[in-house]
């Protein structure tokens, strides 16, 4: 069994432990309320845009955008993989990173290429890792994202499937259920379909269109699009900032446990070293007398 000293030193080292991870969990919960704010206030804007998109869409007959029409074959594929920048936060990062790679292997197996642009350093980091084609990346969003921010790199993946470089784009991100649920999720972003607009073709839309009718449409469909990477980003961060505080309030039960368990080793040693020290004081008395 271990000195007293030794053990007091351990529990010394736990409390200081618990204490970072209270911090940290104070933080993480302060941080979720402004994400979870604007994870809600982007869903309007999203909304909207995602209905004048699908009116436009279905609107002019004679132009078809890009961005609408289903290739024949899909010989590459772009994803866009949506992590944190920083850890601590349960398995979060793992289990969309699982999703992810689960993907790409099955594409691998029909001989499908595969390009990806990581956002967050913990994507990056593991796509670089496992030798995956990096088309763009980008890290250091920090914790109040920008779309102006976004627009560059998911812009090279874009380009990409306009010039048929690509012919389908997928994003893989964390949505947020609820304080205690974030589940993984790989969806198509690109060629939208009606499943995207949640729209159905019946209805007619007649717009006056100022310059004109593929200006308007192409302007309009790539907002939208840079909307759905957006409210994928403020999606996962809500669910960082909720697994980080889940995490940390499970690592301060934890020391709390591992603290309790130490001081009740601590008593035993101590009772112990006194019970031994009366059995030598009593020894010592009977041999004098």
């Amino acid at each position: 069994m271990a000195g007293s000293k030794e053990i007091r030193t351990k529990i010394k080292s736990v409390e200081n432990t618990r204490k970072i991870t209270r911090a940290m969990e104070m933080v993480a919960a302060a941080k979720m309320r402004k994400s979870q704010q604007r994870m809600r206030a982007a869903r309007p804007y999203a909304e909207k845009i995602r209905q004048v998109a699908a009116h436009l869409s279905h609107a002019n007959s004679e132009y078809k955008h890009p961005y609408l029409i289903k290739r024949d074959a899909v010989k590459n594929v772009g994803i866009i993989l949506v992590t944190s920048d920083k850890g601590l936060c349960g398995g979060l990062n793992t289990n969309v990173l699982r999703l992810a790679l689960g993907k790409m292997k099955e594409f691998e197996t029909k001989g499908t290429g595969i390009r990806v642009t990581p956002i967050g350093n913990k994507g990056f980091s593991f796509m670089s890792r496992v030798g995956a084609n990096i088309q763009s990346h980008l890290i250091g969003l920090g914790d109040t994202p920008h779309i102006v921010n976004l627009i560059g790199a998911v812009k090279v993946m874009l380009d990409a499937y306009v010039a048929g470089e690509v012919d389908a784009i997928y994003i893989s991100y964390n949505h947020f259920v609820n304080t205690m649920k974030q589940e993984p999720v790989f969806e198509q972003l690109l060629p939208l379909s009606d499943a995207n607009l949640g729209s159905d073709n019946t209805g007619s839309w007649d717009y006056i269109y100022e310059p004109d009718a593929q200006a308007v449409i192409d302007e309009m469909l790539l907002r939208y699009v840079e909307s759905l990477v957006y409210t994928a980003v403020t999606e996962n961060q809500a669910a960082e900032q909720s697994a980080r505080m889940v995490a940390m309030k499970a690592a301060s039960d934890n020391a709390k446990a591992v603290i309790g368990e130490l001081k009740l080793v601590y008593n035993k040693a101590r009772q112990a070293a006194i019970t031994k020290e009366i059995s030598e004081i009593v020894a010592g008395a009977a041999a004098v007398s």
